[in-house]
């Protein structure tokens, strides 16, 4: 990529254009905003690109409190520059092509430390704070003075933004920066899922529900490691060719399937069920059917949707017993800093397929847009570009 050049604004306000979100569910407005300089452990970044994500749509369209809050600057899938730093910032300086992404890791804490899990015990409990280390303090301002809430720790519909070095990945310059910003949410939280929470072996079988982003990566992380069979299951037959591109051996329709259940389907093309089911759409009713769709005495179901509505799962005692196993998965079990560059690294070596990803790019000013085409299904992910 260009080296991106910066007038000298260490330490100063910055005034820039953002896409505000100002009541849910209405369209984002693009106004003049103010950025203020990072604090201590925090970085100023220059967004090159951004991407929209459903979780995007998800918090666009959230009317209550406490997750509700307005004005709002969304975006969590994004790359960009380092434009000037806060005090006891190391590892990064200005130039730097950095990821912001909305799972922290210290680096500190027992769980950082552990190989275990990806959970930060030091920050990831709140998700509701506008920065990581000064509570509700935000860095954003519009042009009548008026605080502006964050989103995630990230913000990225915003020419500039504000980010805490838990919340960072410095990247090789090598990856064009589209590409990279697929790496900040969706893409690595389905390839994590694959190689580091199933662990998914040479020869096995998976069977993934939902081929959206999320889902398509789930294939290519498994593809990738050699799965024998990999079954996509939608109800949009217009994923089933795309799907290709990202290793799916096998579809299934649902309305397809006449009485028989889901699962009935993939035992019969398997065999007896996969070793490895991925639940990537959030319906408590379907993470069950892809629990029994697994092997008996082996079975391993990851969850990875978010279930909308907060429903209880449930699960059946026997299947349980007989050792098929569930589990939660955020953010892929990465651990953004040292996980991250690896991607990046197998795409710089073309192993990795991202650009079959974006299917849609357009300038930052027609975000709206890009929130249309995600919400009717349209767009698998739309990069918005910020200076074309």
């Amino acid at each position: 990529m260009e080296k991106t050049s910066f007038s000298n604004n260490e330490g100063k306000p910055i005034r820039c254009k953002a896409a505000i979100c100002r009541k849910p569910g209405e369209a984002l407005v693009i106004e003049d905003i103010q950025v203020d300089p990072p604090q201590a452990y925090e970085v100023r970044i220059k967004i090159l690109c951004t991407s929209l994500c459903h979780t995007d749509i998800t918090f666009w369209k959230i009317d209550s409190p406490p997750l509700s809050r307005f004005p709002r600057i969304l975006g969590h899938e994004a790359v960009g520059v380092v434009e000037s730093i806060g005090e006891n910032v190391d590892g990064f300086k200005q130039g730097d092509v950095v990821l912001p992404v909305f799972h922290p890791y210290c680096e500190e804490c027992r769980d950082c430390k552990s190989s275990k899990t990806n959970w930060c015990a030091k920050y990831a409990d709140d998700f509701i704070s506008n920065t990581r280390r000064y509570g509700m303090a935000s860095r954003f301002k519009d042009s009548s003075g008026e605080d502006i809430h964050h989103f995630l720790f990230v913000s990225s519909f915003s020419e500039y933004t504000v980010v805490d070095i838990a919340h960072l990945v410095k990247i090789s310059p090598e990856i064009p920066v589209d590409k990279a910003a697929l790496l900040s949410c969706g893409v690595s939280t389905g390839l994590g899922a694959a190689w580091k929470v199933a662990d998914v072996e040479e020869g096995s079988t998976v069977a993934v529900f939902g081929l959206g982003a999320v889902g398509l990566a789930v294939a290519e992380g498994a593809r990738l490691r050699g799965a024998a069979k990999i079954i996509g299951i939608d109800l949009n037959p217009d994923k089933f060719e795309l799907g290709k591109k990202f290793g799916f051996t096998d579809f299934i329709n649902p309305t397809m399937c006449g009485e028989k259940k889901i699962s009935e389907v993939i035992k019969e093309m398997t065999g007896g069920g996969v070793d490895y089911s991925f639940e990537c759409v959030g319906l408590a009713s379907l993470l069950n059917e892809a629990f029994i769709s697994t092997r008996t005495g082996s079975g391993k179901t990851i969850m990875l949707g978010m279930e909308k509505h907060a429903a209880t799962i449930s699960l059946g005692s026997y299947d349980l017993l007989r050792g098929r196993t569930v589990c939660g998965s955020l953010f892929g079990g990465l651990k953004s800093k040292l996980d991250i560059p690896i991607f990046v690294d197998h795409y710089l070596k073309k192993e990795l397929n991202l650009d079959s990803f974006i299917t849609h790019e357009l300038n930052f000013e027609e975000i709206n847009k890009a929130f249309s085409l995600l919400e009717e299904g349209k767009s698998l992910r739309c990069i918005l570009w910020m200076d074309k």
